[in-house]
């Protein structure tokens, strides 16, 4: 009886594991992704202003807006993956 509950335990936790590394694999791919991506859509928002040369260029207002909107964007990602992957652990 007690061999059949701790194979049961073993076989949960196995399918767990897997499924956290699937999903933490997903996961890193959307970050990539996302880290690819939302700076290229803060470039189609402000068509007028070139980021990059303006931070070369000193401009710290520009510089902190578009660190805090990748920041932003980093974050949410982030909490969504670990959302993915706690639910991985409980089933």
């Amino acid at each position: 009886m007690v061999g059949d509950f701790l194979a049961l335990v073993w076989d949960n936790v196995a399918v767990g594991a897997v499924f956290t590394v699937i999903a933490g694999a997903i996961g890193m791919l959307f970050m990539l992704l996302g880290a690819y991506f939302v700076p290229k859509v803060g470039d189609m928002m402000t068509p007028n202003i070139n980021e990059e040369k303006e931070m070369v260029r000193g401009n710290l207002a520009v510089a902190n807006y578009f660190g805090r909107v990748v920041q932003a964007a980093i974050i949410g990602m982030s909490i969504i993956i670990a959302a993915a992957i706690i639910a991985g652990f409980s089933g």
